[in-house]
């Protein structure tokens, strides 16, 4: 469903969010070892994040990566999903078609958009504060 940036791009925020709860900045190494992603490509994916003003990035002895507590509580996992991979996971089709539509729907169109919607409101009303409290509780899990 997303691509495999965009779910490191979650998982690395949930991870930064959850180390800013407690006042700490976390290394590009931390991060991916947390995560369980490459280090090259996590360091493309934060810099995404960075630029798209998710997640702050210092440079120096004390630098690291780390996320403002207003910003986790008004960050939905919605922007995190739309910075990475733009809107097309609302709109893309269940079985890949490129003009399935209402007019001209795919076998599972219908049920698909059920799903669509669930998760885009899912996406929309989920915080990452709250997924960063959820883990740092363990409750749950960013690896296998």
């Amino acid at each position: 469903m997303f691509s495999k940036a965009c779910e490191y791009g979650i998982k690395a925020s949930i991870y930064i969010a959850e180390q800013s709860l407690t006042g700490r900045k976390v290394s590009l190494k931390e991060i991916s070892e947390a995560i369980e992603s490459p280090t090259a490509y996590t360091s493309k994916i934060l810099q995404h994040l960075c630029r798209s003003f998710i997640i702050n990035s210092d440079k120096g002895p004390t630098g690291g990566f780390s996320m403002e507590l207003l910003k986790m509580e008004k960050i939905k996992l919605s922007t995190i999903v739309f910075a990475i991979d733009g809107d097309s996971i609302y709109n893309g089709c269940g079985l890949g078609l490129k003009k399935c539509n209402e007019k001209k729907p795919c076998p599972v169109h219908n049920q698909f958009k059920l799903v669509r919607d669930e998760l885009k409101k899912m996406l929309e009303t989920t915080t990452v504060k709250t997924l960063a409290v959820d883990h740092e509780k363990k409750l749950t899990f960013l690896k296998r």
